[in-house]
């Protein structure tokens, strides 16, 4: 697609790349047959192809309105469009770059700006948002229907032994989210005992935190950049000094921003470097165990051929992978948990089942859920329509956002698969 940048455009970085990317889209319309806005809503301008137009707009210098902000607003950034594009266009690069100069030239009503900063401030800092969510889990009973869809039911870890102490020669870091450790510790307990059953010791970074992706997709790109230095900072002299072989993800929204970070920080002098050198030592969960995975099929067969606890009740039936879209479109790694579970849950007494339009959004899809609760509602019910169909008695996901999502409006158990992973290889059921 021939565009001409404005004049006050050119030169810059952002100008250049999204000139690059909007050169490449001949808008040949596939993606809009895998956009799920342009099938819920049917308007051209919600879908792919409609936004880079209007993104072609406002870098050729025509003025954004309110209108150019609000379709701009209600993409998910699944990015299930670049996995269909025939062109190679990075849609969700462009998207960033377009989100960021409309809302540059077009100001936000004083309520939205002031949820948005709330989204901000309260998700990535922990000690706001883990007594909060504590506090939620408590009363929610008394919560409004709305508000208890976000608030996952605390779940006791009294019956669970503790976190692995154990020191291994390999170590590894996780991340030490923002959101996840309040929401669902047990994510991160099951993680560090799968990986102690393999000998592999776990560790947190002191000064690490939130990955940067709540303030990069809500106004404050310089914010996310800051998260993502603090981070390297954190990670890389453990990684250069060989203490720790890898940082490891298990929320695939948080990995995808990770591993974004050297495209991100490309142009920083200080920190293009070091955001390379770290970006080639992150991992999502499932593709380091993958290397992993006749290990623990082996365990899983010692397990049920010992006769001792059988497997957990949830994991004798049918189960559902849902996949993230950070997952199989941001990370590209489609596929990769669904093989592992084909090969780990037969051990189990379970088989996975498929689903239809398992490649769309369930509508999480981070603060979205909050910041367009009618299209999201919309979505998470057409998942689990689909998802209800298979006959799936567990829900298995990635991301703490899918997993809480789906969990607001299904009564079927909605967990993280290693959670199911360490049930049936080392607890009784939580």
């Amino acid at each position: 697609m021939e565009t001409h940048l404005a004049d006050w455009l050119q030169g810059t970085l952002e100008g250049e790349e999204a000139e690059a990317i909007l050169r490449r889209c001949v808008h040949c319309g596939f993606c809009t047959a895998t956009c799920p806005t342009y099938q819920l809503l049917g308007d051209e301008l919600d879908s792919p192809r409609g936004r880079i137009y209007l993104i072609k707009q406002v870098v050729e210098g025509v003025p954004p309105s309110a209108a150019t902000q609000l379709h701009l607003d209600r993409c998910l950034t699944c990015r299930n469009c670049e996995t269909t594009c025939p062109s190679g266009v990075e849609y969700g690069r462009l998207v960033d770059i377009g989100r960021k100069l409309v809302d540059a030239r077009v100001q936000r009503p004083a309520s939205v700006r002031l949820l948005r900063t709330a989204l901000q401030e309260t998700m990535t800092r922990r000690w706001v948002f883990d007594p909060a969510m504590r506090l939620g889990q408590a009363v929610r009973g008394l919560l409004p229907p709305a508000l208890q869809a976000k608030v996952p039911q605390r779940r006791s870890l009294r019956s669970v032994p503790g976190v692995a102490s154990r020191t291994h020669p390999r170590q590894v870091f996780l991340l030490n989210g923002c959101v996840q450790p309040a929401m669902m510790p047990s994510i991160d307990v099951a993680t560090t005992r799968v990986l102690d059953a393999l000998g592999i010791g776990v560790a947190y970074a002191e000064d690490s935190a939130c990955c940067g992706a709540i303030r990069h997709h809500l106004d404050d790109q310089a914010g996310g950049l800051d998260d993502a230095r603090r981070n390297i900072d954190a990670w890389l002299p453990a990684l250069e000094s060989k203490a720790v072989e890898a940082i490891v993800i298990n929320a695939s929204g948080c990995g995808a921003m990770v591993k974004d970070y050297a495209h991100l920080l490309r142009d920083d002098p200080v920190y293009a470097e070091r955001a390379q050198r770290v970006c080639e030592s992150v991992f999502d969960l499932a593709e380091f165990l993958a290397p992993q995975g006749e290990h623990i099929e082996a365990l899983l067969a010692a397990r049920a051929g010992s006769g001792a606890d059988a497997a957990p009740a949830e994991s004798i039936s049918r189960v559902a992978f849902h996949p993230p879209c950070t997952l199989q479109h941001g990370q590209k790694l489609g596929g990769v948990v669904e093989a592992l579970l084909d090969r780990w849950l037969p051990a189990a007494g379970a088989q996975r089942v498929s689903f239809a339009e398992s490649n769309l959004c369930c509508g999480s899809a981070g603060t979205y859920s909050v910041l367009q609760p009618e299209l999201s509602g919309q979505l998470r019910e057409r998942k689990l329509a689909h998802l209800a169909q298979s006959q799936a008695a567990l829900i298995l996901s990635a991301n703490i956002g899918c997993i809480s999502h789906l969990q607001g409006g299904s009564a079927t158990p909605v967990r993280h698969w290693v959670e199911w992973l360490d049930e049936a290889l080392l607890t009784p059921p939580l």
